[in-house]
């Protein structure tokens, strides 16, 4: 997020959001609710490195079914006043969706005019809500990240293993979780994300920063851990520029994500006079992690 001084100079229509002004290395966490059990530190009979292995290559096989998912995401950021009123809210809603040629893309359902005042939305902010909350550590990412076992830990009733994930350096327009994921120790899967995404730019009078988040995933098909609800929430510092003063601001970010169905094709399969067409699994009401905050 981009402070509210840039309002005056952003042309009309310009996006952007600016959230506190933290180093890359100072993960701030979101306080867990009263779902997360004890943490159990000693290490696990299956060396991390080994576990970590195998999650990532589950993770990789679930980032390529989701491919073959559509899906609702209704995202909204707040600026909440001193008496944690909300003074401004920009609110949009897309269906993750396939064209005709069968191409990935995504359609706006509603997108009501920003009120945001104090801050504005940034490209950052939208990579971070399309891509960046619903985090996914597949094998190909595994070099860009210091990956650190914590323990293990019960989230509600699901037995979790516990990681730090840290970027090993910053490339310019990536961006990158600063934080820790809880993983289902059986299925091998996020089930829990907590942290930040970054980098964020605290050069004065064109802060870009971003507040620390939480994102659950569910069960969904009976295979497969979907996000399902983001909330993140922060403080965050602008030292101000062009005059401005400096300006603290209270940032709210909630998406949810929904109505997830498996994209098939509706062509059949006939093998010696018989429908043989794979039939799609339909979207079951799954286990939830943990008990997200409204």
């Amino acid at each position: 997020m981009r402070g509210g001084w840039w309002l005056a100079a952003a042309a009309a229509g310009a996006l952007a959001l600016s959230a506190g002004a933290q180093s890359k290395d100072s993960f701030t966490p979101m306080p867990l609710d009263s779902g997360f059990g004890p943490m159990n530190v000693s290490q696990p009979p299956t060396p991390p490195d080994t576990i970590i292995q195998k999650f990532a290559a589950k993770e990789t096989e679930f980032r390529d079914a989701l491919n073959h998912y559509t899906y609702r995401r209704e995202a909204r950021v707040q600026t909440l006043d001193d008496d944690n009123k909300v003074d401004g809210e920009w609110y949009e809603v897309d269906d993750v969706i396939f064209d005709s040629s069968g191409r990935r893309t995504e359609r706006v359902v509603y997108a009501p005019t920003s009120t945001l005042q104090r801050v504005m939305m940034s490209p950052s902010d939208l990579q971070d809500i399309q891509h960046g909350y619903p985090f996914v550590l597949t094998t190909d990412k595994l070099p860009e990240y210091n990956i650190t076992y914590v323990g293990k830990q019960k989230v509600d009733e699901v037995d979790c293993y516990v990681f730090d994930v840290a970027p090993k350096q910053i490339e310019k327009g990536k961006r990158y979780l600063d934080g820790r994921i809880w993983v289902d120790e059986t299925d091998l899967q996020i089930v829990v994300t907590n942290g930040r995404m970054v980098p964020d730019d605290t050069k004065k009078g064109q802060e870009d920063l971003h507040p620390p988040f939480m994102t659950w995933r569910q069960q969904v098909d009976g295979h497969y851990w979907f996000p399902v609800y983001t909330k993140g929430e922060g403080i965050l510092h602008f030292a101000g520029g062009n005059g401005y003063m400096a300006d603290d601001v209270h940032i709210r970010d909630i998406v949810k994500y929904t109505d997830y169905k498996r994209f098939g094709s509706t062509s059949k399969i006939i093998y010696e006079g018989q429908d043989i067409t794979p039939q799609q699994p339909q979207p079951p009401s799954g286990q939830q992690p943990a008990k997200p905050q409204q």
